[in-house]
């Protein structure tokens, strides 16, 4: 008899090791809308959430006030003239 339960499948999200610290690229995408994610939120529980630059921003407050820790690579989407004088 088998007497695995749903909740002894799921892997405890604290005991998953964050990937905070790691670059986003390309194949990350927003939770929210799908476009590329530059904002990584890691919750105080464990888990992350991915946001493009725009509801990063949008959520930046609450993420907060939950107690994420965030992780934003906004800056990627800044063009400075040397880099579009290099181009």
């Amino acid at each position: 008899m088998r007497t695995d339960t749903a909740s002894s499948l799921t892997p405890d999200l604290a005991t998953v090791p964050s990937s905070s610290d790691a670059p986003l690229n390309a194949a990350d995408r927003c939770d929210s809308c799908g476009a590329q994610a530059y904002v990584r939120a890691t919750m105080p529980g464990g888990g992350d959430l991915l946001f493009c630059g725009h509801h990063g921003a949008a959520h930046r407050p609450s993420l907060l006030v939950a107690g994420a820790r965030l992780h934003d690579e906004t800056d990627k989407l800044l063009v400075t003239r040397e880099s579009s004088a290099a181009a």
